[in-house]
Formats: structure tokens, sequence, C-alpha cells
């Protein structure tokens, strides 16, 4: 079949719709946030695909999904195995990295494990496993008639007298030694120093090295490898200088150290095998942080050591003991006192007896001062002790407010062991390849040199981590390493990485949905996605993606424009057909913004910027900002701009956030000073993490709405009369919740080959309540029917409550009148979540010295959406608050009062400032790879 025959799709707000999508096609489905695109790409067309092969399991399986629902749909046709890449946070394992998600880390082990040589860490010798064959080959080829010696290495620089180890010698039929350089008869005796160190290689053959000798050396070379435990060596009597040294493992010749045989699960550093043994694989560790635990501008008598008991006088005692020996004032700051006794206080006082003396109980003598002399352990050692020694959960808790994390000091946060760190393959360790960005281990693997044997075993598998870091590279990920963390990276670039995954598993014949796989992705990056996408479908799949991007709506094949509103009033297709059909439509509100009919306005006037009102950043070096100061003005709309991988989110979220607001178990962003931050009163950072992981989660709950309806169900006559309190009305409390769900409403099914499968619960219906709460009404709806709610219906439905009347207003403000109150929060996109939390801001009292800082937040967000939300933004900005955005929509850009682009590219050829201004500025900069998008899109706002 030529399409995907979708009839009477009426899934969610799906209004029973009849729709052909071409196959083999790039298919965009748009439309407003709400209008039933997910509810059609992933809710219909992907649920029907997953339902149809799950009915190809076996009846073993089948039975634990036997109550998955059907999608409601009347009938799809055309349908092939779909696949699903959705903008979801990717693993939040700490062992995930990039290059295990893309199985590129599994490639470089085996190629590690087969082509890699190891080195002596200590000395950087090549560890040459050797057979007995190489070694006897090697002795051959000497000049004819040299005499030469096969030693056996058994004493390395060890003291003692070792005279059992002679005599043992001697048993076995062996007539001399080198001992510390010098041939010995061991007939002799041989006096050796118990202190001194000593080196003992025993004289296993001494040989004239003519034709016909190669038995006796194998023969010898055998003994002299199981006498040196896999190492011997082979020196010259007389004629031209040899000392060569052969094992048959992978041994260092002059300390000794040797590495069993290579294998694939050495370089896991999720193995016991491979992972470094202080972290376990991690590369991090806690460790008690000296700024976090240090007030420099406060005293010792004051309380400079946070997290110290200053009421325990013992305490006290031991500081004041310290003062005395080392003469400083505990009245002084602790950031005066000289860096001898900070580090005497902080670290201990390195093994020095110093006098303390404590208050105790009278002694026999009558005096009261008890005194004792002992090294000083140290503020810092004293915490890491109590924190690891401790059973009091509340100890714990409160030790661990003053730990951060860094890269563990053993491995560097490499994460894998010494031996797995010095093996090379073309002078590169695996550490170091998995450092690089995509894009430069791309090119050293293009250009890797492998010779013999090494290339014919090395072929295969470097081809596969060509190809993989290429589908990388080609989906806009140049920047990322191969180290990178699976839980630092956005949802777009979790998507992204899954997508170079499926491209690089060269499926045909598959549908592919995707949900907004442009997230995070600069428009210079764009085309290189498209051209991913249309990999995609020429190779014979179909593709389908849901989409507010401009580049790639116009780029499709086919474009389904979903609308007219949200909710409820969307769920209709307003036109379907090539995207030039899509502009002609007038009823297309997509259409009217693609033909520039509707368009975002440029503002007519910037704000101005006052330079005595502005927060600078000094020396930011966090990640790969290279030493970069920046000024942030007060009072704007300022937007944070640049390529991925450029910065942005390190210079916002880890230094500016990080050290304004130092959230708990924070590690901010390396930076030298940061000034102005009196100025503000409070920092909020919206972003797009799920407001909760659990279905007890819901927009009612986060926002607050639902203390203020459970308090209105509480005042009914009927919840009076028969007791009920608020609590009654939650689902989280035992009493009014359905018992059988524990007011989830659903009930999670474990599959241990699948995801789980969360299933509607037969008790309460999917309603999270019993019976008798149900009972209780107010204008005819019960609490459950409340909380299935769209937020445009409540706002009507409560119009008379203020309190909740409010926080409606604020939802509806941010373009959420479709999402329903009691909405799970784990079917929320993180856009959706975002601008919760946003409301959620919205609706408490400002104070106009508020600091607002949000990642992206147009995503999920149609063009008029957009609209909405730059309102909400500029009214923010307009009560005297700041607001600083990281952002790609060129929409949001324009609008902006202020501009910072960071690049010029992304990783380590980024983190430095390309422009600075207003839109129009940057614009003019011919640096800019923004102000190269950016200066049409003004231009054209102009015109108009």
């Amino acid at each position: 079949m030529d399409y995907i025959r979708i009839r009477g799709a009426r899934t969610h707000n799906l209004a029973n719709i009849d729709l052909d999508i071409p196959r083999n096609r790039v298919t965009v489905v748009t439309g407003l946030s709400g209008s039933g695109k997910s509810s059609l790409a992933f809710d219909t067309i992907f649920a029907e695909g997953q339902r149809r092969y799950v009915e190809s399991l076996s009846a073993y399986a089948r039975q634990f999904l036997a109550r998955m629902e059907k999608p409601d749909v009347d009938s799809i046709e055309g349908l092939s195995p779909a696949i699903s890449i959705e903008q979801k946070s990717g693993s939040h394992n700490p062992r995930s990295t990039v290059g295990t998600i893309t199985e590129i880390h599994d490639y470089l082990r085996l190629m590690f494990a087969r082509v890699g040589t190891p080195r002596c860490p200590r000395h950087g010798n090549e560890l040459q496993a050797q057979t007995i064959g190489e070694m006897t080959d090697h002795v051959e080829a000497l000049p004819e008639g040299q005499r030469i010696m096969i030693l056996a290495p058994i004493v390395r620089e060890r003291k003692g007298r070792h005279q059992e180890l002679l005599q043992s010698l001697r048993v076995q039929g062996f007539l001399r030694a080198q001992i510390d350089g010098d041939i010995r008869d061991l007939d002799d005796t041989i006096p050796l120093d118990l202190r001194r160190k000593h080196t003992i290689d025993v004289v296993v053959d001494r040989i004239k090295v003519r034709a016909g000798i190669r038995t006796r050396l194998a023969e010898s070379f055998e003994t002299a490898l199981r006498l040196g435990q896999g190492v011997a060596q082979v020196r010259s009597i007389d004629g031209p200088a040899v000392d060569e040294t052969f094992s048959s493992q992978h041994a260092c010749a002059q300390c000794g150290y040797s590495l069993s045989e290579l294998e694939p699960r050495l370089f896991s550093f999720n193995s016991p095998v491979g992972a470094c043994h202080e972290c376990d694989g991690l590369g991090t560790e806690e460790f008690f942080d000296e700024a976090k635990i240090v007030d420099a501008e406060c005293s010792l008598r004051h309380g400079a050591i946070r997290g110290w008991d200053w009421r325990n006088a013992g305490y006290f005692r031991m500081i004041e003991s310290l003062a005395r020996h080392y003469k400083f004032s505990l009245d002084k700051p602790f950031g005066q006192l000289s860096r001898r006794a900070q580090e005497a206080i902080l670290y201990g006082s390195k093994g020095r007896v110093i006098e303390f003396r404590y208050d105790s109980s009278y002694l026999e003598d009558g005096t009261r001062a008890h005194r004792a002399k002992h090294p000083h352990e140290g503020v810092l050692v004293s915490m890491q002790r109590r924190f690891r020694d401790t059973r009091s959960p509340t100890m714990r808790e409160e030790l661990a407010r003053y730990l951060s994390q860094r890269p563990c000091q053993a491995c560097g946060g490499a994460r894998l062991n010494e031996a797995a760190r010095h093996v090379f393959v073309n002078g590169f360790s695996l550490p170091q390849i998995e450092k690089l960005p995509t894009a430069e281990a791309l090119d050293l693997f293009e250009h890797l040199q492998l010779s013999g044997h090494q290339a014919q075993i090395a072929t295969k598998i470097v081809g596969e981590i060509r190809q993989r870091l290429k589908f990388l590279v080609d989906v806009g990920l140049d920047y990322l390493s191969l180290e990178r963390r699976a839980e630092t990276l956005s949802g777009g670039e979790a998507q992204r990485i899954r997508l170079a995954s499926q491209i690089g598993a060269g499926l045909v014949g598959v549908t592919y949905i995707l949900d907004e796989p442009s997230i995070g992705l600069h428009q210079r990056d764009n085309a290189r996605l498209l051209a991913t996408l249309g990999h995609l479908r020429d190779i014979g799949n179909t593709v389908l993606i849901v989409e507010h991007d401009e580049s790639a709506m116009r780029h499709a094949d086919h474009l389904v424009d979903l609308g007219p509103g949200a909710g409820v009033h969307g769920g209709r297709v307003i036109a379907s057909g090539a995207p030039a059909k899509i502009i002609r439509n007038p009823d297309s509100i997509t259409g009217q913004y693609l033909s520039g009919k509707r368009q975002i306005p440029v503002p007519k006037r910037r704000a101005p910027v006052r330079k005595d009102r502005k927060i600078t950043v000094l020396k930011a070096s966090g990640n790969n900002l290279c030493d970069l100061d920046v000024s942030i003005p007060l009072g704007l709309f300022t937007c944070v701009t640049g390529v991925s991988g450029s910065g942005k989110s390190t210079l916002v979220n880890d230094t500016l956030y990080g050290h304004v607001a130092q959230p708990k178990g924070w590690t901010a962003g390396a930076c030298e000073d940061i000034h102005g931050v009196e100025l503000i009163d409070k920092i909020i950072r919206i972003d797009q993490s799920p407001i909760g992981r659990t279905p007890r989660s819901n927009p009612a709950t986060y926002t607050g709405l639902f203390g203020p309806v459970r308090d209105l169900f509480a005042e009914i006559q009927e919840a009076r009369a028969r007791g009920y309190k608020p609590g009654r009305f939650s689902f989280n409390v035992r009493g009014g919740r359905c018992e059988a769900c524990e007011g989830d409403g659903v009930i999670r099914v474990e599959m241990h080959f699948l995801p789980d499968v969360y299933v509607s619960c037969e008790v309460c219906q999917g309603r999270r309540y019993n019976r008798e709460t149900l009972d209780i009404r107010y204008k005819d709806k019960n609490i459950a029917e409340v909380l299935d709610m769209t937020v445009e219906t409540a706002q009507e439905f409560f119009r008379h409550i203020p309190a909740v009347r409010r926080k409606l207003d604020t939802l509806m403000q941010v373009g959420l009148s479709y999402i329903r109150l009691g909405q799970n929060a784990t079917t929320l996109s993180g856009g959706e979540a975002q601008r919760i939390k946003l409301s959620r801001e919205l609706s408490r009292r400002g104070t106009g010295r508020t600091l607002y800082i949000l990642d992206e937040p147009t995503t999920g967000l149609h063009f008029q959406d957009i609209e909405m939300l730059l309102q909400v933004l500029h009214h923010l900005r307009d009560r005297g608050n700041t607001v600083v955005v990281i952002e790609h929509n060129l929409d949001v850009i324009k609008t902006a009062d202020w501009v910072i682009d960071l690049g010029p590219e992304g990783g380590h050829k980024g983190g430095r400032l390309v422009a600075q201004g207003t839109p129009e500025k940057v614009a003019r900069s011919r640096r800019s790879h923004t102000g190269r998008f950016l200066a049409p899109v003004l231009e054209q706002g102009a015109r108009t």
C-alpha cells in the first residue's frame, strides 16, 4: 500500500478523524500545543503498531499484556512495524554514557583487546608477549661465534640475605648467578647484606651462537621463563654488547609489572576487571568541599566552619589549642588567617604532635584542665570519618550538605583502572579517545594507520566505529564526547542519539515516529538533521515527525496540520498535503505563519541598558568555557544563543545559577567571581525536568491549586455531616482513596523483557477514590471529575473561587488550556513541564527583583503558542524582573532586549563570547552563526 490509512481515530481529543499518510515519505505533523499531534502519532499509530507486535508474542508473554488497550480507532491499514524515538530525557544511570548508548564503547573495547599495545604505567615500556620460537629466532640472528648467557630474573630490588633461595638454586644444579651485576659461583659462600636491596639473576645457560643450537636455545628459554615467571634475559659474555629482555606474557622487564591476556572486559568500567578500584567505574567521587564548609568572612569564634558543632565545648577547646600552637587569632576572619593555619585547621597537623587542653571533671589533684598531646586530625578528615562511620541518618543527612563531586583522583575521571588506561592503539588510550568530541574522533578513525595483522584484525571494527561516529555527526552532535554522561544530556540530544543508533541499525520498511528532533539544535545544524531523516526515507522507511520547526515543515514531503485550537477545540485535520498546499490554505494557522501573513512582530523599541545594573561573571571556565567574562543586564529580557555545545548551559545553568542559588548537592561551574548578585533578591530556574516521576504527581498538586479544591470539597454540607476533612479528598492518604491501586488510578505491571506497563485500576476505573468519597459533589461534580477537567473548563467552573481561579489563569497564560488538572506527570512533555513550573512562579507575588532562568521554553510550542509565551516573559520583564533564556528559536531571539552569542563552534572550539548587544547588533556580526540566520528575520520584520 502507498498510504497508512487511518479511519475513525478518536484517541484523547481526536475528533473521529480520517487521514491518509504517504508511506516511504517524510511527513511532519504540526499544530498548536494540545491539538492532538501526539495523540495521533504516538497514542494511535505507534500504540497500534506496538499492540500488533505484542499479539505476535507467545501466549506466556501475552498473558501479562492482556489488558493493553486498543487505541480508539476504527481501523489502520498499511501500518508497518513502528519505532518510537521520543523527546524524553535519557538514562539516569550514572554508568550510562554516549559511548555505551551508541554501542561505540563496545566496539572500542573489542578493538583495544585485539590490537591494543599495553605499556608499563611507570616506565612507559611496551609490554610485548613473545613465543619461545620468536626468542630463539632473535638469538640465532646474532653474529655467529658470539658468546651469550641466558638469565632468569629471580629477585628484583628486594632486601634480605636470600640464602634459602641460593641453596635451592644449587640443589637444582645451577652453577652461576648474577648478583647485583656481578657473576658469582653458587658453590662459593655469598654473604649478602640484610639491609640492602639485591637483584639476583640465575644463569640458565652459556652458549656460543652457531648453527644447530635451536633445540638447546628453546630448552634454555623454557627453563628461564619458568624460573623468571615468564621473563628471560639474554646478555653477551664477549663480542658486541647484547642486553635483551624477553617475556612470554605482557610484562615490564624493569619493574616486573605484568598484564594477563587482553580481553574486552578489561576495558569495561561496568566490570570489576576493568573498573577503577577507587570509584568503582563511576569516574567521580564525593568529597567534603572547603568552599561549602568555610565562611571566609567569618571568624572561628563566630562559626566560620559550617557543619562543626560549636556548642560542643570540646571542639572549641581543640581550636583554641590549635590557635595557641600556630599563633593565630580566633576573632580574625578565616580568610585572613595564614595558609599554614588554614591547612592545619582543615587538613590536620600532618603528624605533628600538639598539646591540647580540654575542660573535664575535677581530677585527683584538684585541677580542672585536662591536657593531651596528639596530632590534629583536621576538620575535613574528621567530617569524612564521621560520615563514613555514623549509623545516624540525621547526621549523614546533615553532613551530606557539605559534599561535592569531583573527578576521581585515582583515575582522573577515566573510570578505568591503571592497566586499562595504559593500553594504546596508534598512540591513543581508550580514555583519550572517549574524551574527544565526536567530530575529532571521527577524523582520528578516518586517518587511523594500522599495519600488518593489526590492520587485518581491526578493519571491520574500525569500520563500525567510523559509521556510528558519522551518524552522530550527521545529527548535529559533533560536539559531544563519548564519555559524556547520559544523565547530563538534554531531551533533544538523547533523542538524536537514539536516532543515530537507529540509522546504524539499517532497518528497511519501518515507520519511524519522532518527537521534535530539532530541539536544542541550532539553525546551522538543521540541514544535517533533515538530510539524515531524508536518508531514512530513501532506504525505504516511513518517517513521521511531530515538529514545529519551520525549516522541517518546508522540507517535508507531506504536512499534516491539526487544530484549529487545543484540547476540545482541536483534534481535527485542518489541512493535509504538500507544504505549498498548506501555505495556500486560508484555514491553516500554520500556513498563515509559513506564508508570512501572520508573524510574531519585532519590538519597535528595545528596553534601555543601565550600566549600573548588571550581573558580571568573571573568568568562567567550567567545561569548555575559556575564561569567559560576560555581563547580563538586569531588568531586561536576555537571550543566550550559540550553536549546540557552545557553552550556553554551562554559563547560565552551571555557573550563574550554580553559584548564586547554590542548591543542595549542586556542583557549580568554575569561575573567578560574580559581581552584582546583591542587586537581585532571588533566582528561579525553570527547566524541562519532569514535575514528578510517578502517577501521583500532576499539574493540580504541583501548582498548589489542589489544596484549595480539597478545602472547598471539605466545606460542602454533606462532607461536614460525614466528618470528612480535606485529607479525605487526597489520593495520597488512606481513607478517601481507592486502596486497590493506593490512589494511583493505574496498576503497574512489571515486565522483565519489556518496559513496565500501566493499566487502569479495575476497582475504581482509574478515578483514584473510593465510592464514599465520590459521593461528595460540588456543582454536580465529584473530586475525580474535577481532576479530569481541562484547565479551560476548570477556569469557568471555579470562576467564583479566587484562590483556584488565579492559578488556573496563569496556566492559561502559558498556553496550557488543554491539559487536565489530574493528568499523570509522566505523560507531560519537557516543554509542558517547564510551562507548568513557569505558571507556578507567575501565580506568586513578585518583588520585581527576581532573576528567571529558562532553558529552551519554546520546546513543543507552535508559532501562536510562542507568541503567548513571549507576552508572559515580557510581562515579567516589565515588572522589573530579569529574564534569561537559553534559546535557538529566532522568533524569541528577535524580540529580546539583549543577546549574548557564544561559540563560534561547539565543544573545545566554543566557550568564547562571539557577539553581544541588541539583536540588530548581533545580526551584523560576521563571526556569529546566530547573526547570519537572525539578519533576514529582522529584515522581514522591518519590511512588514
